[in-house]
């Protein structure tokens, strides 16, 4: 897919969320943590704290996932019926994985996305105006 993105030498959002690469520059520095933020860029100083993701990936993964392994939880009792610790030793790390690996790839794709569209908190920008 070429867009004015690739023309500038950034990654794909897929790519560059999934590796937490910087939306300027393309090295892995957006995250200082499993899924905290970096307050900015190492290589090329690109200011991260500017960017509000907010809590939206967390509560929406939340449900998803939740239905997710709830669907699959349902599924092995219907057809296995195996006692509550089997049901807790698959569900409880398959949830927290889950839920904290998409966490990390949507946070990354949301501030990814609002860099590259030159969105912020309460502005909107219009494109024949520049402004």
């Amino acid at each position: 897919m070429n867009d004015t993105n690739q023309s500038k030498g950034q990654s794909d959002l897929f790519p560059a969320a999934l590796f937490g690469l910087c939306p300027r520059c393309g090295e892995r520095t957006l995250f200082a943590s499993v899924t905290r933020f970096a307050s900015r860029c190492r290589a090329c100083s690109l200011d991260y704290d500017r960017f509000n993701v907010g809590d939206g990936p967390a509560a929406f993964l939340t449900l998803v996932v939740g239905g997710v392994i709830l669907g699959l939880a349902l599924i092995v009792e219907l057809n296995f019926n195996p006692p509550l610790w089997i049901h807790v030793l698959l569900w409880v790390p398959m949830t927290v994985a889950s839920v904290v690996g998409a966490l990390r790839f949507s946070k990354a794709i949301l501030l990814i996305l609002e860099h590259r569209n030159q969105a912020g908190e309460g502005t909107v920008q219009d494109e024949k105006d520049g402004q």
